[in-house]
Order: structure tokens, then C-alpha cells, then sequence
């Protein structure tokens, strides 16, 4: 008999389950009594009253999808209203909003890299200086890239600058700005300047920067110094801080101006829906008259930091919204985050392979809108049900 062509799929599976890897789906409810320190909502607008009447409203005028790619009919007049006050808030020339923060990473990656050089009698291909702990919708882009990729050991402005030195022609570094595995920050100046040595561009994910760092949170780019610049893009998501769904690409103007040209995850892919972009619009609305709550976001992870660690647990101090905690084995995780769960409290969990150092962990994510009773009993909560050393 003909062999079947997904035997290696149940193999794979009792692998995973044997690892403790097996991960599952798990709809939660439209009220759920959990308080929730695993999703993104860093400044809790998902359920804000404007913020979900804005993206009705959109619906109700707009339809409930685009109805095509942005190039034939996905395009609104909402869309245009979302890219200038994005580039406007966060410091840049120009925005370009996509379906995903993921589409807009893959867009930015590849359409930068560009085509070989010519350079004498062979091409010279480009080169992407990617960080050890970068997204993968980062590393998916490099792989699309068809360039050149040197990974870089994490966080390492030195390492980016030597690698730069030893190629000659085109050449992008990447790197998330904050971390989302263990929330640290990644060092932007210092890059920047290394970039500017070697004549390469720099991208940066700021996907947990916007809404949590900056003046008012207008990102980890913006408090660096570098938005604006004409050597520097940024890549943001509507689906945290901002609490839709979505992604943009910022930057000079003629690199949207490419990317709408050249951009794969752009020109082919149906365009963002309007409830989303009207979502994000009324989100930045909100920011702007309450810029308060980015810093209180920040002291929300802080303070949980504090608490966890005054106790005894190892986590990583907080650069943003993210706080990391770490568990003994991907096993134990998992259990660790069952109990918080049981207990009232949901919690991410963060296992092989998504950790690139093989470390399980917690993850909370502070919520700008939790309040200080709501801290302590989360804090208590992971107290309680932490496993054994």
C-alpha cells in the first residue's frame, strides 16, 4: 500500500507531546472573569467605549472588509486619515498601514533589501545584520529577503557595527525595539551610529515601543532620537498598545513610496478592514488626550517586577510593558501558568521553540488601566502557585 503522506505528522506530535511542546487553542469567552496579564492591551483600549464605537461606526459606513487589495479597492479615505496621524504622532514623513504587523515586517524586509548590486563583473548581494532575539516575523522576513543574513549575538551594537565593516555595498540592520520574549530594550543609538559608519539603513520593530515609551508613547524610535531620519524605518502594530488590528511601516517618504510598489504583503494582500483602521484612529485619539497612560503602563510593569522579584522569583527587569519570568522547565510552565489561570489570573507562557535561549518563562504584560489592587493580587497570584525551584 501507498504509504501515507502525514504518518510524520502523528510522529511529530507524540515528540512534541513527549517534550511538553503540544500547544492548543482556547476561545475565551466575550466577559471573561479572568484578569488578563497574557494579552497585549497595554493600555487597555480594546473595550474602550470610543475606541469600539469608533470601529462599529467604520463598519456601518464601510463595509465589514475592505473588499480588495489596497491597490484596487481596499483603500478608504478611513486608511489615508490613519497613515498620516500615525506618521504624524510617532515623528515620521510617511506611513503605510498593512493587514498585519507581521505583512508589514515581511514588506519592510524584503523591499529594502532590494535587488543585487552591480559591482564590477558580479553582483554584490545585500546584506541584513539581524538580533539573536528578534521576532520571527523579522527572521521570516530575512529568509524571504534573498539576501545575505548575518545573525548577530543579542542586543550587541559592536557586533552589528563589525559585521557592517566586512561587506561592502548595501546593507539593513534589524532589530525589534523592545523584546517581546524577555521585554528588554534593544540599544537604537548605538546602532543607529553604527549603521551610519557603514552607510546601512536601520529597521526597527517597535511594535512594544508604541503607546509604552516616548513622550506621550510615541515609541522606543522616538524617544531615541531617530524618527524622522532619513536612514531610519520603523515598523509598528495596531493590535497592542492601540488595541485593533493591523500593522504600519513608517519612515521617509519615498520608502513608502517603494514599499507600495514593490511590497509583496502589500500589493497582494486585501486590505486592512475598517473597523480596524477606525479602532486604531480613535485608540490614537485616546493616547493623545491621555498620554498619562503610557507611563502608567510602565509603572504597572515595574511595580510587578518588584514585587515578584522582592520575593524571590528571577525576572528580567522591564524596559516597557513586558515582564519575563522564568520557570525551572517548559513543564513546570506550563503547570505554573494552569494554576494562574484556575486562580482567577491569565498569564502567557513562553517554551521552546519560541524562546531562542531554550528558557521557559512567564510572561505578564502590564495593562495601563489595572489598578494598584489589581497589581498586588496578580503579583500574590503568581507568588502562590510558583513551582518549586
Amino acid at each position: 500500500m501507498p504509504q501515507d503522506p502525514f504518518d510524520w505528522i502523528d510522529a511529530e506530535h507524540e515528540r512534541r507531546l513527549a517534550a511538553g511542546l503540544v500547544r492548543t487553542l482556547r476561545p475565551r469567552p466575550a466577559d471573561s472573569p479572568l484578569v488578563d496579564l497574557a494579552g497585549n492591551d497595554y493600555l487597555g483600549l480594546t473595550r474602550h467605549p470610543e475606541v469600539t464605537e469608533a470601529a462599529a461606526d467604520a463598519a456601518r459606513r464601510w463595509g465589514a472588509g475592505a473588499t480588495g487589495s489596497r491597490l484596487v479597492t481596499g483603500t478608504t479615505a478611513l486608511h489615508a486619515r490613519l497613515e498620516e496621524s500615525l506618521a504624524e504622532f510617532c515623528g515620521f514623513e510617511a506611513a503605510l498601514v498593512f493587514s498585519s504587523g507581521y505583512a508589514a515586517n515581511l514588506a519592510a524586509v524584503t523591499a529594502l533589501c532590494g535587488p543585487p548590486q552591480l559591482s564590477g563583473k558580479s553582483p554584490s548581494v545585500p546584506l541584513v545584520v539581524s538580533d539573536a532575539g528578534n521576532h520571527a516575523s523579522l527572521i521570516d522576513g530575512c529568509r524571504l529577503a534573498r539576501a545575505e543574513t548575518a545573525v548577530v549575538p543579542h542586543a550587541d551594537a559592536e557586533a552589528v557595527r563589525k559585521t557592517l565593516g566586512a561587506h561592502e555595498g548595501r546593507a539593513l540592520a534589524v532589530t525589534d525595539s523592545v523584546f517581546s520574549v524577555d521585554g528588554d530594550a534593544a540599544p537604537l543609538a548605538a546602532l543607529a551610529e553604527a549603521c551610519r559608519e557603514h552607510g546601512a539603513a536601520l529597521l526597527v520593530d517597535d511594535a512594544h515601543g508604541l503607546g509604552v515609551l516616548g513622550e506621550g508613547g510615541r515609541g522606543a524610535v522616538h524617544a531615541a532620537g531617530l524618527a524622522g531620519d532619513a536612514d531610519v524605518v520603523a515598523t509598528v502594530t495596531l493590535s497592542k498598545s492601540l488595541g485593533s488590528q493591523g500593522g504600519a511601516v513608517l519612515g521617509p517618504a519615498r520608502v513608502i513610496r517603494h514599499l507600495v510598489s514593490h511590497a509583496r504583503t502589500f500589493i497582494f494582500d486585501t486590505g486592512l478592514a475598517p473597523a480596524a483602521v477606525g479602532g486604531a484612529l480613535a485608540s490614537l485619539t485616546v493616547l493623545r488626550r491621555e498620554p498619562g497612560r503610557a507611563a502608567r503602563v510602565r509603572y504597572v510593569a515595574t511595580e510587578l517586577h518588584r514585587r515578584l522579584t522582592a520575593a524571590g522569583l528571577t525576572a528580567v527587569r522591564p524596559d516597557a510593558a513586558v515582564v519575563s519570568v522564568r520557570a525551572p522547565s517548559p513543564e513546570a510552565a506550563v503547570r505554573w501558568a494552569a494554576d494562574c489561570r484556575t486562580a482567577g489570573l491569565a498569564v502567557g507562557c513562553f517554551r521552546p521553540p519560541s524562546v531562542p535561549d531554550g528558557v521557559s518563562r512567564l510572561r505578564l504584560t502590564a495593562r495601563a488601566d489595572l489598578t494598584d489592587r489589581q497589581i498586588e493580587e496578580a503579583a500574590g497570584t503568581v507568588l502562590r502557585t510558583a513551582p518549586a525551584a
